[in-house]
């Protein structure tokens, strides 16, 4: 979820980036440039978040995924055909049990550019030890020795003492921009925003951006008081030393000198040219259906009604539905009585929608069937069924090898896990992979369910050829009598998929 919400805050600063650079750079409405670089980045902060509920129900409706994923152990990869061994760590349904590598790495690069903000903060205050305050009435002036340096940050002005009096009064001008329209806080937000989301390069592009348009600014306004031909000279012509601090505002950037120029020799931007702004419109429009249409596709089977989050089964026919459709009803089922976090589960076919749904007095079911028109029937208690198949996180006692059937319930996992595993290894036919051509490495998926019995039942496949499909579903279902689960003191089916990485040496 949280990269996938990087991506997309990522995309939209990019859109936003390349609509500045493409259409709005070379226009001379510096402070709407100014405004449009402060706030697109944050905007794209923002837009994931937003739901237009008009522009959901627009977006083309999805087929819901199989509700299974959230009532299965997904078992950890067994390696054949190559040199690793199986792994033994079980990673049940919504757990973790290792450390958060992504989040180290985060942490470990944030601390490195708060780190280099800070290293900033210690080269700038050197040079104010350094330097010699003189106090203005408006701001402070510290003269750095044997400098010609000229940059601003907050309310000083650095200044270098080799420059002449003809000099300081035309960068004392300039500065006076910087400081008046705090063009420092500008830089300084971005430096908080490339300690949190160091990782990306746009936030340096804004930054960049944003510093050459303040010298355009303070440019435009220098020039009325000092005279173009002069100031063009002076840039021309004086050789400055620069800070390379990227939060202060530096008179003499040799870098954009060239870009300066050209933009002080450039005509004003007509009136008209202000209508480019509203180009921003139609691409926020555009961010905000992409967000809709994500999270129509990233929903899956939980839905909201009345704003609580509904379990989901879509159904071709609720009148006359298939082993599997129940299959997923009987574990939506089960979830539902054995967690908290949904209010209900809602059964959609192709004009009716059966939903069940917990009585928060009594906690028992209730029925109740809304109809495509809107149309909702009077709420039924539900007839108690016995519900067989249990989430694998919710049993009390977990299916297990016989072997392992006195251990306590997290080695027991880990017992099964490591058997399964050897079980699979010993016995799967790896000269497979030669007889069939196959080359490289070839993922293969198994779901089979442990029964009441503790059999093995409902074995099926997934694998790049149908002959190694076969050869999965026989190794499983040659596996041994199991322990059967236990939930509640009755005996319970769980599910399991099994991930089989099979390489095939050359």
């Amino acid at each position: 979820m949280i990269f996938d919400y990087i991506l997309q805050v990522i995309f939209f600063q990019l859109a936003f980036l390349l609509i500045y650079e493409f259409w709005l750079q070379k226009e001379t409405f510096f402070n709407l440039n100014r405004i449009y670089l402060l706030a697109t980045p944050v905007i794209s902060f923002l837009i994931p978040f937003i739901r237009i509920k008009s522009l959901q129900e627009t977006t083309p409706a999805v087929v819901f995924q199989n509700i299974s994923d959230k009532t299965v152990i997904w078992l950890p990869e067994v390696f054949i055909g190559g040199e690793k061994t199986a792994q033994t760590n079980v990673i049940a349904s919504g757990t973790d049990s290792g450390l958060n590598w992504w989040l180290i790495l985060y942490l470990i690069g944030a601390a490195i550019a708060l780190g280099i903000f800070l290293y900033k903060f210690y080269r700038l205050e050197k040079i104010s030890r350094n330097s010699r305050p003189v106090y203005n009435k408006y701001f402070h002036i510290y003269e750095i020795p044997d400098s010609k340096a000229a940059f601003t940050y907050s309310d000083r002005l650095y200044i270098g003492e080799n420059l002449s009096e003809k000099e300081r009064e035309q960068i004392i001008n300039h500065e006076m921009v910087h400081l008046h329209e705090k063009h420092g806080v500008d830089l300084m937000i971005f430096e908080f925003m490339k300690i949190a989301f160091w990782f990306n390069p746009l936030i340096y592009l804004f930054q960049s951006r944003l510093a050459t348009l303040h010298e355009y600014i303070a440019d435009e306004d220098t020039v009325k008081k000092s005279g173009r031909k002069q100031y063009f000279e002076q840039l021309l012509n004086t050789a400055f030393d620069t800070s390379n601090i990227s939060f202060t505002n530096q008179f003499f950037n040799h870098s954009l000198i060239k870009k300066r120029i050209i933009m002080l020799q450039k005509n004003k931007s007509g009136t008209v040219s202000k209508f480019k702004f509203l180009i921003i419109i139609p691409l926020m429009l555009a961010m905000l259906t992409y967000v809709a249409c994500s999270e129509k596709e990233t929903e899956q089977q939980v839905s909201t009604l009345t704003g609580e989050s509904f379990l989901m089964v879509e159904v071709n026919d609720l009148s006359n539905r298939t082993d599997e459709e129940l299959l997923e009803i009987e574990e939506a089922l089960t979830t539902l009585k054995n967690s908290d976090a949904y209010a209900g589960l809602k059964i959609k076919g192709q004009e009716k929608i059966l939903i069940y749904s917990k009585d928060q007095a009594t906690g028992e079911m209730e029925i109740r069937i809304e109809r495509t028109d809107g149309k909702v029937s009077t709420p039924k208690k539900q007839v108690e069924e016995p519900l067989k198949i249990v989430p694998y996180a919710a049993s009390d006692m977990t299916p297990s090898f016989p072997e392992c059937s006195d251990l306590d319930r997290e080695d027991r996992k880990k017992c099964t896990s490591t058997e399964i595993a050897n079980f699979v290894n010993k016995n799967f036919d790896t000269s497979l992979g030669k007889k069939l051509g196959l080359t490289g490495i070839n993922r293969v998926v198994v779901q089979f369910r442990i029964d009441e019995t503790g059999t093995i039942a409902d074995i099926k496949a997934r694998a790049p050829h149908p002959e190694l499909e076969k050869e999965a579903e026989r190794v499983i279902g040659n596996l041994p009598q199991m322990e059967p689960g236990i939930h509640r003191g009755e005996k319970v089916s769980v599910m399991y998929s099994l991930p089989i990485v099979f390489k095939v040496s050359e």
